[in-house]
């Protein structure tokens, strides 16, 4: 897989207008400023393939990164993001909610989660919905180097206590500025969509 041939391909709402192709995908869930698209443009080695918002919410569609032919990350709308109407934030549940629970070429969710708060309700409405339909994922703890060293292996104590998460599932503490976590994450990609 050529990460050099790595392109957004397209926005969607409704399954209509997903890509039309067998290609496996790996779907990146997480509350609004969690830092989605920084991971994305990590994992790519680019800056700015996926864009990184200038105001939390601001996704609203599933946006398609197209790697190589080979495999695709989906950027879905960030969720929780207080100041969104209910009317929006149920919309956008709609879109997320249709994308998982239809897409056959679903292979990996990757949940991400602020390493530096505690997993909020939405978080782990989502996480249990991911269990519950019974969908591959792993979780990853983000901007791991706004904390210390140290407290690493306590903040993922809590997450995995606060989300339920069961054990054989992985976390990785990841982060988009010191590149921490990058090589972790695609062999559990790679692993995965084989």
């Amino acid at each position: 897989m050529n990460l050099n041939n790595a392109k957004f391909e397209l926005s969607a709402v409704k399954p209509a207008q997903y890509p039309a192709t067998s290609v496996p995908e790996v779907a990146f869930a997480g509350r609004s400023n969690v830092g989605k698209s920084s991971i994305i443009n990590t994992l790519l080695n680019r800056k700015s393939i996926a864009r990184v918002g200038a105001a939390p919410g601001k996704t609203r569609e599933i946006n398609f990164y197209n790697i190589d032919q080979v495999l695709y990350f989906v950027d879905l709308p960030g969720y929780g993001y207080a100041s969104v109407s209910k009317e929006k934030k149920s919309t956008w549940g709609a879109i997320i909610e249709t994308y998982l629970n239809t897409r056959q070429q679903l292979k990996l969710i990757i949940m991400m989660v602020d390493i530096r708060h505690k997993p909020t309700e939405d978080d782990k409405m989502m996480y249990n919905w991911i269990v519950s339909n019974h969908l591959q994922h792993i979780v990853v703890a983000s901007k791991a180097d706004k904390i210390s060293r140290g407290q690493i292996k306590a903040r993922l104590q809590e997450i995995s206590s606060t989300l339920g998460i069961e054990e054989g599932v992985t976390i990785i503490p990841f982060s988009s500025e010191k590149r921490t976590g990058k090589e972790e994450l695609w062999n559990c990609i790679n692993n995965m969509i084989v």
